[in-house]
């Protein structure tokens, strides 16, 4: 598995600060990506979050969109 830095994903932390700053479980965000049509259970979210899991770049904008976060400005936030 490629991995950068020694992570399978750059944002994972910041994914949870946010998720938890919206008073969203894992579960929560786990069945509102299902609704849109990404099926991703708590236990993967987790490991996006640890950034153990790859994170799709569809994904991550369908995260971005749920939790209501400006994905431009988290580009900016992540620099690499």
């Amino acid at each position: 598995m490629k991995k950068f830095k020694g992570k399978s994903n750059a944002y994972g932390t910041l994914i949870k600060y946010l998720r938890n700053q919206k008073g969203f479980s894992r579960a929560d965000l786990s069945r509102e990506l299902d609704l849109i049509g990404i099926p991703i259970s708590g236990d993967e979210i987790y490991k996006i979050e640890k950034e153990t899991k790859v994170l799709k770049d569809f994904e991550l904008i369908a995260i971005c969109t749920i939790l209501e976060i400006d994905y431009e400005k988290l580009k900016e936030i992540i620099k690499l």
